[in-house]
């Protein structure tokens, strides 16, 4: 027999028999599914479906792209574009390429995101084209191999760039930036895990360095450019390598740095106006990011000689080193 403790709700309960009372909007908060979960009761019914409600607009988008974008590439993948590119212009045609590549495979994507306007990104999609177990056993995949290892790449690069002005002439110590990366990807795991408030502080203060140090590179370049310091950029094509290996291996440290143009798909349901905005989105951000890279590109390539940033671990920092030092 069912006991009653005291303080419990004595309230009338659902028979068998009887029909559930219609509602078109749960509260916020009932249930569990947060402020922003609303009933779908356009075909009469109630209860069918779940829905985010629509709150992103345009700009917040474009936001979201390049933010994600944005990241520990560009400071990783100058070295490998141009150690396989052999020349500084084969590395810049490189970086605009993968610019437009990345621009069609985000456009294909914003059809799919119209076609399939559901919130998930690639889980949603393999779900609709192939079925649930797909779609399970790819969310898997991702979060046990492809998230942390990307996670564990931007870490790498952090801490990289954290100790190497303590080196400013030699490579620090193997064991202390990877004891600084796991440290740094312990600590965020604990601050998602304990507070969302706490998350979004410091993924703005993130998002905030890193375009500062990305404006600083290209004011040091261009204020180095301007002082007439054009030496390096007189001949752009030399020592090109046109093999195709060394052609893809190039490409391939290049998409590295646009990987996350397609994560603006995950958050559909709460795009406003999904069929306008996505490829709008998409076409204002994905050229902004190309000529971020590019002009960045350029101010690495005016200050810094090719056998200086292929044997720099940090390639940001030796720019700053070496535009001091000489």
């Amino acid at each position: 027999m069912a006991k009653v403790a005291v303080g419990d709700s004595l309230m009338p309960q659902q028979g068998f028999g009887e029909p559930a009372a219609p509602r078109n909007r749960l509260a916020a908060g009932e249930n569990g599914r947060g402020p922003n979960a609303e009933v779908d009761s356009s075909d009469g019914s109630s209860g069918d479906g779940i829905k985010m409600k629509k709150e992103l607009g345009l700009m917040d988008g474009v936001a979201i792209i390049v933010g994600v974008i944005v990241g520990a590439g560009i400071f990783v993948s100058p070295k490998g574009v141009l150690l396989y590119s052999g020349s500084i212009g084969q590395a810049l045609i490189v970086w605009i390429l993968s610019g437009v590549l990345s621009m069609v495979g985000a456009l294909c994507y914003a059809e799919l995101g119209t076609m399939i306007p559901k919130s998930g990104g690639d889980y949603a999609y393999i779900g609709e084209a192939f079925g649930p177990l797909p779609a399970f056993l790819y969310l898997w995949v991702a979060l046990l191999i492809l998230v942390p290892a990307g996670n564990a790449i931007t870490a790498i690069t952090f801490a990289q760039y954290l100790v190497q002005p303590m080196w400013p002439t030699c490579e620090p110590p193997y064991e202390s930036v990877r004891l600084i990366a796991a440290l740094i990807t312990c600590l965020l795991t604990a601050i998602n895990c304990y507070n969302v408030k706490w998350v979004t502080r410091v993924t703005e203060t993130f998002t905030g360095m890193k375009v500062l140090a990305l404006l600083v590179i290209v004011a040091a370049g261009a204020y180095y450019l301007l002082s007439g310091n054009t030496e390096l950029l007189e001949n752009p094509f030399e020592n090109s390598k046109v093999q195709p290996g060394f052609i893809a291996l190039a490409f391939y440290n290049g998409l590295f740095s646009y990987s996350g143009w397609n994560y603006l798909n995950f958050v559909t349901e709460e795009l406003k106006d999904p069929y306008r905005n996505l490829p709008r989105a998409i076409c204002i951000s994905m050229p902004a990011v190309t000529i971020i890279y590019v002009i960045t590109n350029l101010a690495y390539f005016a200050v810094l000689p090719p056998d200086v940033m292929l044997s720099s671990q940090a390639v940001a920092v030796s720019l700053f080193f070496w535009s001091h030092c000489y």
